[in-house]
C-alpha cells in the first residue's frame, strides 16, 4: 500500500504523535488490540505518559480511547499511521541496501520519517525498488 505525501493531519503532529499512531497500528495488528501498557511497553515510556498522550490523540479525533478496554485508531488515525510506517519501511530498506545494520536502519529511519517530504520519500522508494 502506498501513501500520500502528506495530509492535513499529518502536518499538524509532532514527532511523538506520530511515533503513538505508529505504536498503536503495530500493536493492534500484532495482538488485536492495544492498551497503554503495550503502547508504552512498545515504546518505552509510562503507562502514564502513554495515557496521557491517548487524551491528546483523542481530541484530535485520531484515536477512540476507552479507559480499561484500549485504544482503537480512527480512519484519519489509521491513514497518518499507515502512511508514517510506510515512510519508516521505505527508509528501513533504503539505508539496509546502503549497508546500515538493521538495528540502526530502525533507529535512523524514526527520525528521518518525520523530516523528509513525500517527495523524497517516493524517490528513495523508486531508487530501493531499482536495486532489487
Amino acid at each position: 500500500m502506498e501513501a500520500s505525501a502528506a495530509s492535513p493531519a499529518h502536518c499538524r503532529l509532532t514527532m511523538k504523535e506520530e511515533d503513538y499512531l505508529e505504536s498503536i497500528l503495530n500493536v493492534s495488528e500484532r495482538k488485536g488490540y492495544a492498551k497503554a501498557r503495550d503502547i508504552a511497553e512498545d515504546l518505552s515510556v509510562s503507562p502514564s505518559s502513554a495515557s496521557e498522550m491517548f487524551v491528546k490523540l483523542s481530541k484530535k479525533g485520531l484515536i477512540v480511547h476507552r479507559k480499561y478496554e484500549g485504544v482503537t485508531l480512527t480512519d484519519t488515525g489509521r491513514d497518518v499511521a499507515v502512511q508514517v510506517r510506510f515512510r519508516h519501511d521505505v527508509l528501513v530498506e533504503f539505508l539496509k541496501s546502503i549497508g546500515v545494520s538493521a538495528e540502526t536502519a530502525d533507529k535512523d529511519a524514526c527520525f528521518m520519517e518525520h523530516e523528509l517530504h513525500g517527495e523524497t520519500i517516493q524517490k528513495i522508494k523508486e531508487f530501493v525498488e531499482k536495486r532489487k
